[in-house]
């Protein structure tokens, strides 16, 4: 369950608006850098890629059927939360793309980049607004103007947005298609009608990793030497949050009918198996030394969130013991081997998981 309990509108915002390790952000980065960027090493890819935006298969997509409130159902306390908890997190995460991609247009005279931060900003848009209109059912709903006005910003270099937005939207993919195909197996697990839109929004966060893995594509030097190690970093970062934020929310797995270590390392793999057509490397997910170490991050979250609860100098002092085993576990796992392999010659259309 979800630490704070969200009731009011104020407990959204104030959902929305932390700033933890494991709670979307919003980023800001250098908009020249961005204007500078060079595709035409790939330009009938990207060609082919804007031509797909500007055709918008999914423009009748983000709409409510009439049955959808029909399927809304009272939920249990716990579940109400964890759901509650997973749709503040989400919107803030689709509203944080949505908010750095529109910055991003208005920065740059560059046309290609232009161009694709404009379908980027439409499409998170859209996800941002349907699942604020869910919220809306229970009461409730994220202010996005005042969300974008006060959360706290995190700068990051050009070459970090492309490995971390990359890897978000394909693990967002795998997340959103495990989740579809669950529920389409088990129906009577689907307890709310936003899942059935899984499978189309899905393909959305495919097309968008697919277009940064064409910016670090066309400037090969971010896919080796030095820069590896990075690529190293947000591939663990992005991995290591997902496990420990999907751990805080039991009933909300138990719901679906999935036991949460097995969906994760599903999501890992589907992952991995995308992410291999560009990253010359990828984690040993399945080395029972990793994901020994990826429970050793729950069980450091956990703890540092009884002793935040306890309050104290007692609870002060356990913070600082637990977030020095987080560290640690962290790097362990960051020094771990990695597979390491040749890119394909061309990137792949979405797998049919």
């Amino acid at each position: 369950m979800t630490a704070h309990a969200i009731e009011s509108r104020e407990d959204v915002m104030d959902h929305a608006l932390a700033t933890t390790l494991i709670s979307p952000r919003f980023y800001t980065t250098d908009f020249k850098a961005m204007d500078a960027l060079d595709v035409s090493s790939v330009r009938a890819e990207w060609d082919a890629m804007l031509a797909e935006y500007e055709g918008d298969n999914n423009h009748d997509h983000f709409r409510r059927d009439d049955s959808f409130a029909s399927e809304i159902r009272e939920l249990p306390p716990e579940l109400r939360q964890e759901f509650l908890d997973f749709l503040v997190s989400s919107i803030t995460s689709e509203y944080s793309g949505c908010v750095l991609y529109n910055e991003i247009r208005r920065n740059v005279e560059n046309p290609d980049v232009k161009k694709l931060m404009t379908y980027l900003t439409r499409d998170e848009s859209r996800h941002a607004s349907f699942i604020n209109a869910s919220l809306r059912d229970f009461g409730l709903h994220v202010d996005l103007a005042a969300l974008k006005a006060t959360k706290r910003y995190t700068y990051f270099k050009p070459k970090y947005i492309f490995y971390a937005t990359y890897l978000s939207e394909k693990i967002g993919y795998a997340r959103y298609i495990t989740i579809y195909r669950q529920l389409e197996r088990h129906p009577d697990k689907r307890f709310h009608p936003i899942f059935r839109w899984f499978e189309r929004w899905c393909n959305d966060e495919f097309r968008h990793g697919e277009s940064f893995a064409l910016i670090m594509r066309a400037n090969p030097h971010l896919l080796r030497g030095p820069n590896l190690l990075w690529v190293r970093f947000f591939l663990l970062a992005v991995y290591a949050t997902m496990f420990v934020r999907d751990h805080t929310r039991p009933a909300l797995h138990l719901a679906m009918g999935i036991d949460p270590d097995e969906y994760d390392f599903r999501v890992f793999d589907i992952t991995t198996e995308i992410s291999k057509q560009v990253f010359p490397i990828s984690l040993d997910t399945d080395h029972p030394k990793f994901r020994a170490g990826l429970r050793r991050l729950v069980e450091a979250s956990h703890g540092w969130e009884r002793a935040k609860a306890r309050g104290g100098v007692v609870g002060l002092l356990q913070r600082a013991g637990w977030a020095a085993v987080g560290v640690a576990s962290f790097v362990k796992l960051y020094l771990r081997p990695v597979h390491r392999h040749a890119l394909p010659a061309q990137m792949r259309v979405a797998p049919a998981w």
